[in-house]
């Protein structure tokens, strides 16, 4: 039975775009009913400007207390540049995203900083943290709001950069939800075969009802690594029609009964779901929380 891994990143990217402040306990019990449920890789909050994202201003608090509560899980955080870098691994947190836009009009929506300026302070980051498992989400892997679609020959290209400076773990991030199954399995197998050293992950957004199959297209191009969001909360707040995540609780559904192995038991993640839910007003595209039985 093959083993898929589901990283769950709805305590970041589902939360991110919600206006009201969600308390920190509340964030903290939707976690723990995600860790209850078998889920071993979770991105808990993200180091950003609390000025830029509000939300996110407790990301210390929720990092330090996840860090200390799940040894048995891998705790991550979403980081956008040196600074909060700083910040995490302050906080204890080692396992980190870094954000850098294949597009560079998104790239200057959500970070502020042109491409080359991003990859020159994620050298500075590798350089100052050589020991912190960094992954480096690619935004717009599959398309941008503003520049379109790109050949898998740019998206190559860009991951060569990636590669020629130290990145070992790349996420292919479908920002906006622009893919469709074939150019999911063009990349995915494009890349993988030119760099079988690297660990490649997806991250698929169901903005247009494709999170799914677009998320088995990469696996069956050999991705062992995938991204959702509990309940399919959230979505890019620098992405305009970014809305709606696939749902973590629907991914499950599907491979386990597709018998892959993810390690979680889908009862206990769709009660953390409806949790959720009902604890938080928001944009959510799952479609087990509508389902009685």
């Amino acid at each position: 039975m093959r083993k898929i891994n589901i990283v769950e990143v709805g305590p970041r990217d589902g939360f991110q775009n919600i206006c009201d402040f969600i308390s920190t306990e509340t964030k903290l019990n939707v976690i723990d009913a995600i860790a209850k449920a078998g889920v071993k890789h979770i991105q808990v909050t993200s180091f950003v400007n609390p000025k830029a994202i509000p939300q996110m201003k407790d990301a210390k608090t929720v990092a330090e207390v996840c860090k200390e509560r799940y040894s048995d899980i891998e705790i991550s955080a979403l980081t956008p540049n040196l600074r909060g870098v700083d910040d995490a691994v302050a906080a204890g947190i080692t396992n980190l995203s870094y954000v850098i836009s294949l597009s560079e009009s998104h790239n200057k929506a959500n970070v502020r900083k042109t491409r080359d300026e991003s990859i020159a302070e994620l050298e500075k980051v590798l350089k100052k943290y050589p020991s912190i498992h960094l992954t480096l989400d690619l935004a717009t892997t599959f398309g941008c709001p503003f520049e379109g679609i790109y050949t898998t020959d740019q998206v190559v290209h860009f991951v060569d950069r990636l590669v020629s400076i130290g990145v070992k773990d790349i996420n292919l991030c479908d920002t906006v939800g622009l893919a469709n199954p074939q150019q999911v399995r063009n990349i995915v197998s494009q890349v993988i075969s030119k760099y079988p050293q690297i660990k490649f992950q997806i991250h698929i957004h169901d903005t247009r009802g494709m999170g799914l199959v677009n998320t088995l297209a990469g696996i069956e191009a050999g991705i062992d690594y995938v991204q959702s969001t509990l309940g399919g909360l959230g979505g890019c707040p620098f992405a305009p029609g970014a809305s709606g995540n696939t749902s973590t609780e629907d991914l499950v559904y599907m491979l386990n009964e597709m018998n892959f192995d993810t390690g979680i038991q889908f009862s206990r993640l769709l009660a953390a779901a409806k949790y959720e839910y009902k604890m938080i007003q928001g944009n959510y595209s799952g479609h087990h929380l509508h389902i009685e039985k």
